[in-house]
């Protein structure tokens, strides 16, 4: 009755009266993402696909154009001026506003977010790392730099460039590491980076761009320095790091996670300093040792990784 010819497009005031007289129950968040877009095309008037497309949550190519070019106007306040909202909520909105940079992607994200599936695969990289670091800390009695113990490198977990037909041992030396300092440093980037990284973008991307960088690492080792070992999961890590950096450097304008300044020194301080203590490990060790302690290559081809595979990989 509306659209008589069959155009698919109906004004943006006949929508809104149409809503109001029918009392339909639509998402208000939805309603208002609706009446944004419509503000945004040339003639204001509501497209019958984009309506369906919210309703079953998909984004459409018009309402992505609608976002890129910045025709739009939000009728509410900003998503950090929610009240009432429930702990997991809160952090969801934490989420949104350490990963994406423009408010619109912030509010879809936080309306559409859904607990399932959860980010599980750096929840479960981060337990099995720490599974087997107790494993071998009781077996050896050994808690700080492990890799002195000579049984520990003997380990089927561990790459080394002499083991390469050994393909697992490319990707197990993930769950490997040197002591104590070096497994908690990378759990709470994991955890602290790679968790929200994952419920923003996904199992899939995460995982793809973690393992991207364990595998650059062992075989950055395999060619650079083929007399050392490697443990830890550093070039993961570091790929996860890099590419949120990056991110964070292009879109620096519109992020609005807060000291985003002092966060990212803070982080590339951190980063560094783990990075020179893995050279002066490897050059310099404390203690003598019965052979060359683990390479430190994989951290810069996980940074390498992040910069270059990250920003292909994560959503735009």
């Amino acid at each position: 009755q509306l659209d008589p010819e069959n155009t698919g497009f109906i004004g943006v005031e006949t929508f809104a009266s149409l809503v109001h007289s029918h009392e339909l129950p639509l998402d208000p968040a939805k309603l208002d993402m609706l009446v944004a877009l419509a503000q945004g095309n040339d003639e204001g008037q509501v497209c019958y696909q984009e309506l369906v497309d919210l309703i079953s949550s998909k984004r459409s190519s018009s309402f992505k154009r609608a976002i890129a070019n910045g025709q739009r106007a939000l009728p509410r306040d900003v998503l950090l001026d929610e009240t009432g909202l429930g702990f997991y909520k809160r952090f969801v909105r934490y989420v949104a506003y350490e990963i994406l940079p423009c408010e619109m992607d912030r509010r879809w994200y936080f309306y559409q977010h859904r607990t399932c599936p959860p980010p599980v695969f750096m929840a479960a990289v981060t337990l099995t790392q720490i599974i087997v670091f107790l494993c071998y800390g009781a077996r050896l009695n050994k808690w700080v730099l492990q890799t002195y113990h000579p049984e520990y490198m003997k380990s089927p977990l561990v790459y080394h460039p002499g083991h390469r037909a050994r393909a697992w041992r490319f990707l197990t030396y993930m769950f490997m590491h040197v002591g104590l300092e070096q497994l908690g440093f990378n759990a709470l980037l994991q955890l602290m980076i790679g968790v929200p990284l994952e419920m923003v973008h996904g199992i899939l991307r995460i995982s793809f761009l973690y393992l991207a960088g364990v595998l650059a690492g062992s075989l950055t080792v395999s060619i650079t320095d083929m007399r050392a070992p490697l443990v830890g999961g550093s070039g993961g890590v570091y790929a996860l790091c890099s590419a949120h950096l990056a991110n964070v450097v292009m879109n620096w304008a519109g992020m609005r996670c807060p000291y985003k300044l002092l966060r990212m020194v803070l982080a590339l301080v951190c980063m560094s300093s783990e990075v020179g203590r893995a050279v002066w490990l490897r050059f310099s060790p404390p203690l003598p040792a019965s052979g060359p302690q683990p390479s430190f290559m994989a951290h810069l081809a996980g940074a390498i990784v992040g910069i270059s595979m990250g920003l292909t990989i994560l959503r735009s």
